[in-house]
């Protein structure tokens, strides 16, 4: 039994004469004997909670930072007609701060076999799967002063996916992919490496791009053409090790490079190469082989969005036996990771040997904006001392960079906003240079 706040007022303003004109235990109970019959009567009249049935439909995933409405269906199979304030509880999470109280409580009245559908707008802060945690129904009397309280489970799962916010620079990269593949009217010809046909010599064509076996057997002079490599294999690795779970400024580490990475994703596979994905800490997360075009970029999606950072060194040396056995030979490994120097140093460079003897190698990181604005500080002694601060940071993190290229890889380090697109970038330098 619950009791409302109505009760408690008739019980506070039948006291209060009680108190000033007769105060005793008999004119208490004079008050107080009514005032409980009617709650019991009131109680007894209430729908009974266990009676209702629940059913749920709606979205069963959403991108981060969107909103998904999910519908709770009441069914009152009592002969008693249902007024009831309900609350569908979530984790916390699934709303903006201060948001949950007004989206997750519903008042309703249902009669004797008859249902009501209510919705429950979430707008998940945090990707991954949200459960709904249990429905809690208070059933009021006609009175409104006491009611039945009774909690049902009622499961769904909303699986919040990454936002991917760097889809914006998708149609820009696609047009420098379309340069390099020679299907867009530009001014200067798309390099490339592998063989497409032949045209007629047009003034300004490179000489050594002639054919003269060709040319020899026509009238006019024969010029090949050139495209980039098609069907080549990448393979993305996400290190979910401790580093990744870093916040830089409101994002994490990890979030940063699932953005870069589905962007990689949607572009290669536009490009015509196969895209296969790892997350990988100290054993495998996520592996993601052999999909077909269509569909590598959603696979990719509904696969990272419930992957959390483990508190975990990456075990180095397991990450490069998981790439060597899932990638073919000359392979594009971009890799998603930290740059700071102790598990470059102690993990990443013993092994990268192994990886770039094999493969084409490209460490992608996420840098912190901050360290710049820490290094450009003057004016106040505090600030000089961020400065130096910073400029140390900065200098270390050059010298990482540059052991991994002494190594033989190639490296993107770029703040959040930037790394999406650089790496892009990267990825398109790389094709047009003939290095996939």
């Amino acid at each position: 039994m619950a009791l409302t706040g109505r009760t408690a007022l008739l019980a506070a303003l039948g006291s209060l004469p009680v108190g000033i004109l007769a105060p005793s235990w008999t004119g208490l109970l004079a008050v107080n004997a009514p005032l409980s019959l009617a709650i019991l009567c009131d109680y007894a009249l209430a729908a009974p909670v266990r009676k209702l049935r629940f059913t749920r439909s709606g979205d069963t995933s959403v991108r981060l930072g969107e909103t998904a409405p999910v519908q709770l269906t009441v069914i009152n199979s009592s002969r008693r007609r249902l007024r009831a304030h309900l609350r569908d509880a979530w984790p916390p999470s699934s709303w903006p701060t201060g948001a949950e109280q007004a989206s997750s409580r519903h008042a309703l009245t249902v009669p004797p076999g008859e249902q009501r559908r209510l919705t429950t707008f979430l707008r998940p802060t945090r990707r991954g799967d949200r459960h709904a945690e249990r429905v809690t129904v208070r059933s009021l009397g006609p009175l409104g002063l006491a009611a039945r309280q009774g909690n049902h489970n009622v499961p769904w799962t909303v699986r919040v996916l990454p936002s991917f916010a760097s889809r914006k620079h998708l149609p820009a990269r696609l047009a420098r992919l379309h340069e390099l593949d020679g299907r867009t009217s530009v001014l200067t010809r798309g390099d490339g490496t592998e063989f497409d046909s032949l045209r007629a010599y047009v003034p300004g064509d490179d000489t050594r791009s002639i054919d003269w076996r060709a040319t020899a057997r026509q009238s006019a002079v024969a010029v090949r053409t050139w495209r980039p490599e098609r069907d080549r294999r990448i393979l993305v690795v996400l290190d979910t090790s401790r580093t990744s779970a870093g916040r830089v400024g409101d994002v994490p580490r990890l979030d940063a490079a699932m953005d870069a990475a589905l962007l990689l994703t949607a572009l290669a596979t536009r490009a015509g190469d196969r895209v296969d994905l790892l997350a990988y800490d100290r054993c495998i997360r996520v592996q993601l082989q052999g999909r077909p075009a269509g569909e590598v970029l959603s696979a990719a999606v509904s696969a990272l969005a419930p992957i959390e950072p483990a508190l975990v060194e990456m075990d180095a040396r397991g990450l490069s036996t998981a790439v060597l056995a899932s990638a073919p030979p000359r392979s594009l490994i971009v890799l998603l990771t930290a740059l700071d120097a102790a598990p470059v140093k102690e993990g990443l460079l013993p092994v990268l040997h192994q990886l770039t003897q094999r493969h084409t190698v490209l460490v992608a990181s996420v840098a912190d904006p901050r360290i710049e604005q820490m290094a450009g500080a003057r004016g106040t002694v505090e600030a000089i001392y961020e400065a130096a601060a910073g400029a140390q940071a900065q200098a270390q993190r050059l010298h990482t960079s540059q052991q991994l290229q002494r190594h033989g890889a190639v490296v993107v380090d770029a703040t959040p906003d930037n790394l999406a697109p650089a790496l892009a970038d990267a990825y398109l330098a790389l094709k047009a240079a003939g290095r996939l």
